[in-house]
């Protein structure tokens, strides 16, 4: 079977975005497909290679949000999810019929925990209805994924009897899904090169996927994991969304494998640039702000207010910045101007608006600035204006009474 979706370099790393679909599932975060239209606008601008639209057999609703989704967006690979059932199937099937490029993306749970609570199911079940629900799949669509929920819980050896079998069936991704953010990097590593070992070398048209969980803050450093032992798609959300503490958040991975190309020796058809914009479409579409110390995205990812760090930045922004602003959408870097700033920073900014300080004139301002963000915080502008016409004013006066 040809690699429907393998990028003919291999170091090129493949972005499945789930935003619209793991994201939008999660408390918070729903959309409407008015909305789910715009945010895959942006997302295929953004240059995301896959998004996942809905969960077609969820409810009418979401079938019809990817219907639109497909039917009006050109460009990536759409794709839905699917239990691992015809029905379900048929009706993503029916969802992406508009979508010259479509894929389904099948889950079935693979843990002990999952198969005896949830399923019911004994392991040879579990494996039977996995190459099953991939063999009907692949009557119907040419490009099929297949994830084993809970996969890091399950046993290695099962794990892997699981992927050869799907993959043997026609699934063309494999995914090794962190389902409940429970693995270490360390652990999924091993995971990934042993499915790398079992798999790729009989089936070379094969793509292995990770898909990670935030629950214990480890979804990005997982990801990068799998990445450096084999994986080559990416399972992200933008903003890190998704169920209970988030999914891998697409602007951090990228930033990582691009900022540490040296170290991953991998790239993605990302157009960083646009990473800023794409963040704040989505907070403004679901009315979820972004928190100021968010990596890559954040009010303060560019922002330096400590005088130490300001005085290195106004000499080289290399000494605090690891990045560029302007890679990911900033228009540049904020000096903000708080009871931490030095004398520099606040010299800076006045000469910028028009003021030279220096010396005593400098030394009364740095004073007064002190004294004020003390009480109100950060010194916009006009506030540091303020400053500075008050001590000239009273620098006039003493002129004029001695």
């Amino acid at each position: 079977m040809p690699g429907v979706n393998t990028p003919p370099d291999p170091n090129r790393v493949i972005v499945f975005d789930t935003t619209l679909r793991d994201g939008e599932q999660a408390p918070g975060f729903s959309m409407s497909a008015e909305a789910k239209v715009e945010m895959a606008t942006a997302l295929r601008d953004l240059g995301v290679d896959v998004i996942e639209a809905g969960f077609a057999a969820a409810s009418p609703g979401d079938a019809d949000a990817i219907r639109r989704v497909a039917g009006e967006v050109e460009g990536p690979i759409f794709c839905s999810l699917s239990r691992a059932s015809e029905d379900d199937i048929r009706t993503a099937y029916g969802a992406l019929q508009s979508a010259p490029k479509r894929r389904l993306h099948i889950f079935l749970s693979t843990s002990p925990i999952h198969r005896a609570a949830k399923l019911n199911m004994s392991a040879d079940e579990v494996l039977e209805t996995a190459v099953r629900s991939v063999s009907f799949a692949r009557t119907l669509f040419d490009d099929v994924e297949f994830s084993a929920e809970d996969a890091i819980r399950t046993e290695p050896d099962f794990l892997g009897d699981v992927m050869e079998a799907v993959a043997e069936a026609g699934a063309s991704t494999l995914n090794i899904p962190d389902t409940v953010g429970y693995s270490t990097p360390v652990e999924i590593g091993a995971i990934f090169a042993d499915i790398r070992r079992r798999v790729i070398d009989k089936h070379p048209h094969v793509v292995i996927s990770a898909h990670c969980h935030n629950d214990l803050g480890m979804a990005v450093a997982n990801t990068l994991s799998a990445v450096e032992n084999g994986a080559r798609q990416v399972e992200v959300a933008v903003n890190g969304i998704g169920e209970r503490a988030g999914n891998c958040a697409l602007e951090e991975v990228v930033m990582a494998l691009r900022t540490r190309a040296d170290l991953y020796g991998v790239h993605t058809g990302v157009d960083t640039t646009k990473l800023v914009g794409v963040s704040r479409l989505l907070s403004a579409l679901t009315k979820s702000p972004v928190v100021r110390n968010k990596a890559i995205v954040g009010l303060n990812a560019f922002a330096h207010e400590a005088g130490i760090h300001q005085h290195g930045m106004l000499q080289d922004s290399r000494t605090y910045e690891i990045m560029r602003p302007e890679d990911v959408g900033f228009s540049g870097t904020r000096l903000v101007l708080g009871k931490h700033s030095g004398r520099h920073a606040i010299a800076q900014r006045a000469e910028a608006l028009g003021y030279r300080l220096t010396g005593n004139q400098l030394g009364h301002v740095f004073s007064s600035f002190k004294r004020r963000a003390d009480e109100i915080g950060e010194i916009d502008d006009g506030e540091l204006l303020t400053i500075i016409n008050t001590v000239a004013e009273t620098e006039a006066y003493r002129a004029y009474a001695s």
